[in-house]
């Protein structure tokens, strides 16, 4: 098993984030990649309020063909070793079942299976944070938070993705899809009478608002001077390659970027509420306040005069500095 734990940041509480397995090019690649989620995850529990600090997880390989029970114990043992200042929960390629496999050999896992008293799959919540701060972010551009009529590309039609797409649907918003599953296209597309639009079309789309919801990094420098659309909000982690110029630049070409972890903060607060004896109506409640961070945080971008990203930023640091000093009382 070649596998990486990164630990951002514990002020808040024990650091918490999921385990992604995937085959990475080299270890390089995966070290960096999970280093920029550990961060992530430090101002998604900030920003949400949770009592959490910033950690991930990569287990370097296909799924498909190296998973199996013995490295998901091993991996397990490895999470175990490090005395709860990591906890994990599933993430791309790893399922609630494989965190029941994972629970085997260390406590510090969430995202059990609901009949072991866990949360199941945080995918529902999780949606439904991204559509409540994508009608935010409406409310923003164009005064009203309706998405009814609103031409919407949902990137990625995984659990998440078409949860989303089903909100958006019922929404009245006019819904185009891409994916890399023939499968999931076909499904998601005959279900919700959504448009597949092929990968090289994706950026030439005349849309209101990009819904990024695999995997990270599709607003780049190409993509960015190709994208006509309004709004961009979804639940892909780290979708600017860069933030510091991705995150300028989406502000300059007059497109409203609403910050990955606050919108997709759902799945965070599902397995929080799992930690304490779970409920999914409290979890949902607590997404619903994604609406008004959302909204709040662009108040303040516009106050500051700065982008939105720094803005997010802003407000996880300004948490975790408040409670690194109240802990430094004696």
């Amino acid at each position: 098993m070649k596998a990486i734990i990164a630990i951002h940041n514990t002020v808040l509480g024990p650091s918490l984030g999921g385990t992604r397995m995937w085959n990475y090019t080299n270890e390089m690649e995966a070290l960096n990649d999970v280093l920029r989620l550990s961060r992530g995850m430090t101002y998604k529990s900030s920003v949400a309020g949770l009592n959490l600090g910033g950690g991930k997880a990569v287990i370097i390989g296909d799924a498909k063909k190296v998973k199996s029970e013995a490295l998901l114990r091993r991996f397990g043992k490895f999470v175990n070793s490090l005395g709860g200042k990591y906890i994990t929960a599933e993430d791309v390629a790893m399922s609630s079942r494989d965190m029941e496999i994972i629970h085997m050999e260390t406590d510090h896992v969430s995202g059990l299976p609901e009949n072991m008293g866990g949360s199941g799959d945080p995918s529902p919540v999780t949606a439904y944070g991204v559509y409540v701060s994508m009608k935010a972010s409406a409310k923003e551009t164009w005064g009203s938070d309706s998405l009814s009529g609103k031409k919407v590309l949902v990137q990625g039609i995984g659990h998440v993705g078409e949860v989303l797409v089903s909100h958006l649907t019922k929404d009245g918003a006019k819904v185009y899809i891409n994916d890399i599953s023939e499968e999931r296209i076909k499904a998601v597309a005959d279900k919700y009478k959504a448009e597949f639009i092929a990968a090289d079309k994706m950026f030439d789309l005349d849309i209101d608002i990009y819904a990024p919801c695999a995997l990270g990094a599709t607003v780049n420098d190409d993509t960015l001077a190709k994208l006509k659309c309004k709004i961009i909000c979804g639940a892909a982690n780290n979708q600017l390659a860069d933030e510091t110029i991705q995150g300028v630049s989406v502000g300059k070409k007059g497109i409203l970027y609403a910050p990955d972890f606050v919108v997709n903060a759902g799945g965070i607060i599902n397995v929080y509420y799992e930690l304490e004896g779970y409920n999914r109506e409290r979890a949902l409640a607590h997404a619903e306040k994604i609406y008004d961070t959302t909204y709040n945080l662009f108040q303040l971008a516009k106050k500051e005069g700065i982008p939105t990203y720094l803005a997010a930023n802003r407000l996880g640091e300004q948490r975790i500095e408040a409670i690194a000093r109240i802990n430094a009382v004696i």
